[in-house]
């Protein structure tokens, strides 16, 4: 237990679904055990105390074969920080956090989303939900008791980034759809949609899927649509708000 790498782990189960680590197994999964487990014990909690901000919940115990079991719980006060730094497990290595997660990983703590945060922009305007609501909903017109009521707007905050998101224009980074040939150095098609409502970033992905992905086929006397990817697996992969590639 001279290394203190496990200090990392422990932070990342901390913020990450919690976890168990046992001290006194080799890497082969020979069972050791700890000398004097009983101070190795005061030795791992004066650790995790003095070096972890803030303190996640743990438990320690010796095993019968003087192994010692290490239990961290996911916590709610996140992001747990060893060292001033956040981590998570990637398969079997742990690995610091970037600057995105870890800011996504501080509003979790604070219960809050990137949605529910006071947008920067309030001069919004909402054309294409509009259009959805009218076709989807049967409205006549969008107005700001139904932005309330979709938790969009309040009249103490204005808008928050949820509603920027589907505002027709907006400060943020969308999808970049590209259609490579034979290898990635071959672009035949792209698109970059950014800076417009979540809305029609998804409405134009879809319109490019069918595009290239969809052709129809007369068999006899019918016409069938024959989709060489499935339309709903695209629907699936493609987040609005996340870069994509389609090959």
């Amino acid at each position: 237990m001279k290394s203190t790498t496990y200090m990392k782990t422990i932070s990342a189960y901390a913020n990450y679904g919690g976890g168990k680590i046992i001290f006194g197994i080799t890497d082969d999964g020979r069972v050791v055990g700890i000398e004097k487990p009983e101070e190795a014990c005061l030795d791992l909690e004066n650790k995790i105390n003095d070096s972890m901000k803030p303190v996640p919940e743990y438990s320690i115990n010796i095993q019968n074969d003087s192994t010692i079991l290490l239990s961290v719980s996911e916590g709610i006060y996140k992001p747990y920080l060893y060292k001033g730094k956040a981590y998570r497990r990637n398969d079997t290595a742990t690995v610091e956090l970037d600057r995105l997660e870890l800011g996504r990983l501080i509003l979790e703590g604070q219960n809050k989303s990137f949605e529910e945060i006071v947008s920067a922009r309030q001069e919004l305007t909402f054309s294409k939900l509009e259009e959805e609501f009218i076709r989807t909903m049967g409205i006549t017109k969008l107005n700001k008791d139904i932005l309330k009521t979709l938790e969009l707007y309040s009249d103490k905050n204005g808008y928050n980034n949820a509603a920027a998101l589907l505002a027709d224009e907006n400060d943020f980074k969308g999808v970049d759809i590209i259609r490579f040939g034979n290898n990635i150095d071959e672009i035949l098609d792209r698109e970059t949609l950014e800076g417009i409502s979540i809305l029609t970033q998804f409405s134009r992905s879809i319109e490019m899927y069918c595009k290239y992905y969809q052709y129809e086929k007369i068999d006899g006397t019918e016409r069938r649509t024959i989709e060489k990817v499935p339309e709903k697996a695209f629907r699936e992969a493609i987040g609005p708000m996340s870069r994509k590639s389609t090959n």
